[in-house]
């Protein structure tokens, strides 16, 4: 076997190719990562394990699962039926697995090649205003939405947008999860902690060589005005979001990003009149900050929605979600306050934020 695996997330122009490097650690597994071919399948994809085994991953996996787990550490490639490999034993990997592990090999990697991946995010374009969504509406009238945090959850998706269609999961390369800004929702609905600092909600922000589990839906475009004035204090930005066998999904995708508070009141707010109606019955003076913390319902309602989304949207939730400090990850702060898994939202809210 050669020292790197190459990863297709090609389009119909070619193939764009991920470089590894044999060394890369998997975060949640010991080896390395390796690649293997095979007449019939002129691109695969091996992962070499410690155990030994192999786990391999066939170029038309979509079409036919092919990932299986081997007592032999030589290269093969079965064709196990389709409920065998969706059984998760140990000894089969499916579709959820390998794509986790793909995500966290990225994630281990630093330099030239993992900008290959960024390249699509790199220069994102901001949607300022909505007839600037119009860039990114699809011929049958339809915008993309791009889900993070509590959007992980097809049920709280609906709440917000109860007409969505085609609810799916997505990998999202160049950006990371912060809790990073107070949103005033929580204040009204009385679940932030002024005292504690527990008032932060989530946003996304661009980081070379991350990448993230993410849900796409679409939305009418008769409902991005309501969308906008919903998630006001967000800077909007068109993303081009991967499919979990990564290829690049056919149309760009709008995700609520960090903003700044001069932008956001001169821009969004057009002054102070409009910021102080929204903030200043709270008193706050300040949006986006790096001294809060997670509201604790909020916090609580994502991790549950992406473990049920699946286990690679639960892993990178909370190995690549992150508080202000932009250090201590989300498994390590629930690690040190196990309290707040454990305390449900209050009775009137406890559907809307129950995962």
């Amino acid at each position: 076997m050669a020292s790197v695996f190459q990863a297709s997330l090609g389009t119909s122009a070619g193939l764009v190719k991920e470089v590894v490097p044999a060394s890369a650690k998997l975060l949640s597994l010991p080896g390395r990562v390796t690649f293997g071919s095979k007449e019939e399948d002129p691109l695969c994809i091996a992962v070499q394990l410690d155990a030994p085994v192999t786990a391999c991953y066939g170029k038309n996996l979509s079409r036919s699962w092919r990932g299986r787990l081997l007592n032999n550490p030589s290269f093969r490639n079965p064709r196990p039926n389709l409920s065998d490999c969706r059984k998760g034993s140990g000894r089969f990997v499916n579709r959820e697995v390998f794509s986790l592990w793909r995500v966290q090999a990225r994630n281990s990697v630093t330099g030239k090649d993992v900008k290959m991946m960024d390249a699509q995010n790199q220069d994102a374009v901001e949607l300022k205003d909505a007839a600037s969504f119009q860039q990114i509406v699809t011929d049958d009238g339809f915008i993309s939405i791009c889900g993070f945090g509590s959007l992980l959850s097809e049920r709280s998706s609906r709440f917000t947008f109860p007409y969505l269609q085609n609810f799916r999961v997505g990998i999202l390369h160049g950006f990371r999860r912060v809790f990073a800004h107070v949103a005033p929702v929580f204040l009204e609905r009385g679940i932030a902690n002024v005292e504690t600092k527990e008032m932060s909600s989530l946003s996304v922000e661009p980081f070379p060589g991350e990448s993230i589990v993410v849900t796409v839906f679409e939305i009418s475009q008769s409902e991005v005005p309501a969308f906008i004035e919903r998630e006001h204090e967000f800077r909007f930005l068109a993303v081009t979001v991967h499919t979990l066998e990564g290829e690049i999904s056919a149309h760009k995708a709008v995700i609520c990003a960090r903003y700044s508070d001069e932008e956001y009141r001169r821009d969004r707010c057009h002054g102070d009149e409009e910021y102080n109606k929204r903030y200043g019955k709270y008193n706050i003076q300040q949006i986006w900050r790096d001294d809060i913390l997670p509201c604790r319902t909020y916090l609580r309602h994502c991790v549950l929605a992406a473990k049920n989304l699946n286990q690679a949207a639960y892993d990178s939730f909370l190995d690549h979600t992150f508080l202000g400090d932009r250090t201590t990850s989300i498994r390590q702060h629930l690690a040190q306050d196990e309290k707040i898994m454990l305390q449900e939202p209050p009775l009137a809210l406890r559907e809307r934020y129950g995962g």
